[in-house]
């Protein structure tokens, strides 16, 4: 409104100037509203790059002055496009497991699990929690959800029995997938205390009371009594699921919901956003484009940030997709010094961090051991980052 008000304000001071015609007066008013590329119709709609017109919204999306047109795509749709550009090339590196996919490698474990999941009875819109730290499962299952229309929860590892009861409950998720444990947590256990129905149920067939929508719970590392394991589901998916998968493309838009992740719960119990393909997708490209990863020969980035967090899920997993990078993730917790040696015997030319892990890295009392000079930049977020780091960073 400011701009329209000293738009309209130039206008006023032409005309009692007298020293321009009405012509001029017309046209610099035709020019003034093409130029701030806006249009009051009944406050409708916003418009750039074109002459006014009617608008008739029929979407949430309003889009100012931009070069860079956002991308209009899914999770499945852009995976495919870097399969088809690099299938050969490294994609992901989960070094504490031992475990390497290439770009086609990795799209092949996706359409199997995606079709396990269908086999399982999971349909587009349902819900499957992951809960656990950052392991290969997490990142294929994020995928494979994607591509079945599922809604991956994220699911915060620490959390502890009633934070992720009231998680699973909230969102109604029909599955779950998890290890035994990671560190002091048992994951079992806590879900047994949840649903004690679990004992007796059988796989895929769970009905509790606590949590009434959850039918399967898939452990990734162990069988667990009335669980599933990670192999049924990835040996689940016949002919007929593949080809099911396949049908289910052309019913999958950019806009249907996709991912939820839960706010911190800082002020209050978490909250669950909901994101879209559209969401996640461009937020990884605009970052992607912003450090230069469409442009740098190979870029491969060091990820100990969790997976669980937009930071981790959508900065690696999906900008792995996105922008055809290899992502090298050192532990399935942070380690600081897991760090150092991932970046040089990886070679990673660019590190994530929250200032804390910054702090820590820089303080590893043997860090001038290790060669670091294959990083090129990075990203330091999660928390205000104090201006004496960002420098130590730099000179260290």
């Amino acid at each position: 409104m400011r701009l329209l008000y000293f738009a309209l304000k130039n206008l006023r001071n032409m005309v009692s100037s007298q020293l321009f015609t009405l012509d001029d007066v017309t046209q610099a008013c035709s020019n003034t509203v093409r130029n701030l590329g806006v249009i009051f119709d009944q406050g409708i709609g916003l418009h750039v790059d074109g002459p006014p017109i009617i608008p008739t919204l029929t979407t949430s999306y309003v889009h100012g002055t931009s070069s860079t047109s956002l991308l209009h795509m899914t999770v499945a749709e852009s995976l495919q496009r870097s399969v088809e550009r690099w299938p050969d090339r490294e994609a992901m590196a989960f070094l504490q497991d031992g475990v390497r996919k290439t770009f086609a490698q990795f799209q092949q474990d996706v359409d199997q699990a995606a079709a396990g999941l269908l086999a399982l009875g999971m349909k587009k819109g349902d819900r499957l929690g992951m809960w656990g730290p950052n392991t290969y499962e997490w990142v294929l299952f994020q995928f494979a959800t994607a591509k079945a229309g599922i809604i991956l929860v994220a699911v915060n590892p620490a959390y502890q029995v009633q934070e992720v009861e009231f998680a699973l409950q909230k969102v109604g998720c029909k599955a779950v997938v998890c290890p035994t444990q990671f560190k002091t947590l048992n994951y079992c256990d806590m879900l047994r205390k949840i649903c004690p129905e679990i004992e007796t149920s059988s796989p895929g067939d769970i009905k509790s009371s606590r949590l009434p929508e959850l039918r399967s719970v898939i452990v990734l590392d162990s069988r667990q009594p009335g669980m599933l394991h990670f192999e049924d589901v990835m040996q689940a998916g016949g002919s007929q699921h593949m080809q099911q998968l396949q049908d289910l493309q052309k019913k999958i838009s950019f806009d249907d919901p996709i991912n939820i992740q839960f706010t911190s719960g800082t002020t209050g119990a978490p909250k669950g956003a909901t994101l879209s393909h559209h969401n996640i997708i461009n937020n990884s490209y605009f970052i992607g484009r912003r450090l230069g990863y469409h442009w740098r020969p190979h870029t491969r980035v060091c990820v100990p940030v969790p997976l669980y967090h937009c930071f981790g899920s959508v900065g690696g997993g999906i900008s792995m997709a996105v922008h055809g990078i290899s992502t090298v993730f050192p532990s399935r917790g942070y380690d600081g010094k897991a760090n150092l040696a991932a970046i040089e015997s990886e070679r990673c030319t660019f590190i994530y961090g929250t200032p804390t892990m910054y702090v820590d890295m820089l303080n590893q009392p043997d860090l001038t051991k290790y060669d670091l000079s294959s990083v090129e930049g990075g990203i330091m977020a999660g928390s205000p980052c104090p201006q004496e780091l960002v420098k130590k960073v730099f000179s260290d």
